[in-house]
């Protein structure tokens, strides 16, 4: 993939449909761009993790409407599962459109899913090696419907006969999300780029970056987006938000198994003490503090930091790194 696609140094915000409803996404959406943020990510649905975040609007239609509101930045899902719930073939298409609407502003997350989404609305959650087979056979039928060459693929789970005739313009980078030790190489294996999260990339990203060399690829190449949880103000202000992302320290180590949000809510509250689920965010009111933990990110490797505070009131978020933090990013003046 072109390294010009997603650049080095970049700062994303997270759109949460999990926590907002969709058209108070779009005012946050519009109002991250001029503040100077260079991506929004949208979290892709069908329920949200727990039940008192209260929402799950459909990500495709958020992106779709929010290019409208927006006008230069980088757009895409962090992560719809192209799988089970969405067939890759309907996945491909979606995402060429998009492309059409925007050029060159459209990125593609994948990822292996959750119950909550795909066992929720389909009955049908399989064990994680075959979430991964699917995965990788997805991708491989996206890419060549991407190439608007006549397609017939008779796979493990998937058949499609036919041709995309609205290709994507340019190229769009295909990222894949990955919590654990065997997925992170199979991302480096078969993606144009990484989701992750601080902690597993600081583990993972050797494994990866060896798996994206034996698969013929570069990985200085290879954009790294890395999801970093935030929050402007004090403890208890981390207490009011990891109420709603109570499940985060585990998402992966278990409750991506269960298909009721309030199940996971409930088990979330017994597991994990608050002060457990906010141990490793920013917390604070200095610039400083914030501005050093994107940077140490930048530093140990990724090409984008996203912001994601699980605070009610996203627009303060947004107004303290526009105002604060973004300035010194573009001028480089506390960069290392």
């Amino acid at each position: 993939m072109p390294s010009d696609q997603l650049r080095k140094r970049m700062l994303g915000f997270m759109l949460a449909h999990e926590q907002f409803t969709v058209p108070e996404l779009l005012k946050l959406g519009a109002a991250a761009e001029h503040a100077g943020f260079d991506l929004l990510a949208t979290s892709d649905h069908f329920q949200p993790w727990q039940a008192n975040e209260c929402h799950a609007g459909e990500a495709w239609v958020t992106l779709g409407a929010l290019g409208q509101k927006t006008q230069r930045i980088w757009m895409g899902p962090a992560v719809t599962c192209p799988t089970i719930r969405y067939n890759p073939a309907v996945v491909a298409e979606a995402f060429a459109t998009l492309s059409h609407l925007y050029p060159g502003r459209i990125f593609l997350g994948c990822g292996s899913g959750e119950a909550l989404n795909e066992q929720a609305a389909t009955g049908q959650w399989p064990a994680w090696k075959e979430r991964w087979d699917r995965l990788i056979e997805a991708v491989t039928v996206i890419r060549q419907l991407w190439s608007g060459q006549p397609v017939q693929h008779k796979g493990t789970h998937y058949t499609v006969n036919g041709r995309l005739y609205d290709v994507p313009p340019k190229p769009i980078p295909l990222l894949l999300a990955a919590n654990g030790p065997k997925a992170i190489k199979l991302a480096g294996q078969h993606g144009d780029g990484l989701i992750n999260d601080p902690k597993t990339w600081q583990e993972g990203k050797a494994d990866w970056a060896a798996a994206a060399r034996a698969a013929g690829k570069n990985p200085a190449e290879m954009p790294v987006l890395i999801e970093t949880f935030v929050v402007v103000g004090d403890q208890s202000d981390a207490q009011t938000a990891a109420k709603r992302w109570n499940f985060i320290p585990k998402a992966f180590k278990g409750y991506h198994n269960i298909p009721d949000p309030a199940q996971i809510e409930r088990q979330a509250r017994a597991d994990l003490p608050l002060p457990k689920v906010y141990e490793d965010w920013t917390v604070s009111r200095d610039p400083a503090a914030h501005l050093e933990a994107v940077n140490k990110l930048f530093d140990s490797g990724a090409w984008i930091v996203n912001i994601h505070s699980g605070q009610p009131e996203q627009q303060k978020v947004i107004d303290f790194y526009g105002q604060q933090v973004v300035p010194h990013l573009k001028s480089g003046a506390s960069s290392h």
